[in-house]
């Protein structure tokens, strides 16, 4: 328990230093990690499904859309759908494609009483390249994290 003691650590002073309106931000190594140890912990990706089913999934993740696709429309049920699968008490780590949306979920969900929200830095995918692809610089996927694609 004490590498996930410090990891939690890391993420909060991160979420002090980055002003963020919910308990910190994790990398996606120390989000795995978590993941491993922590009983209860959850992954929760707010990514479309369209998303999930042509970029790839992390295995065990829960599924909640941000936004959906086509149009890019935000999910008036987000947070119904959060509450149905994740406890509030649960150590809950947001993802999306870059971490954009999950800062966003991320900071809902604390506002809605969830307790332990985190954010996954850099995303599923991470940031864009110098030829605005992403893959190549950083992200769950570029770190050789578990994931499934279809």
């Amino acid at each position: 328990m004490g590498q996930i003691s410090e990891i939690l650590d890391r993420a909060r002073n991160r979420g002090q230093e980055m002003n963020l309106p919910y308990e910190g931000a994790l990398l996606p190594a120390e989000a795995y990690a978590i993941l491993q140890e922590a009983p209860g912990a959850k992954i929760v990706d707010v990514r479309t499904r369209a998303e999930l089913d042509w970029v790839g999934r992390i295995p065990g993740s829960v599924a909640v859309e941000w936004m959906s696709y086509p149009g890019m429309q935000p999910n008036p049920n987000f947070l119904n759908q959060l509450r149905q699968q994740v406890d509030k008490e649960a150590l809950v780590m947001f993802i999306c494609r870059s971490g954009h949306r999950s800062h966003n979920a991320a900071a809902m969900a604390a506002q809605d009483g969830y307790t332990e929200c985190y954010n996954i830095l850099e995303g599923f995918e991470g940031d864009k390249d110098r030829h605005s692809r992403r893959g190549s610089i950083n992200g769950w996927r570029f770190a050789d994290l578990p994931w499934e694609q279809g």
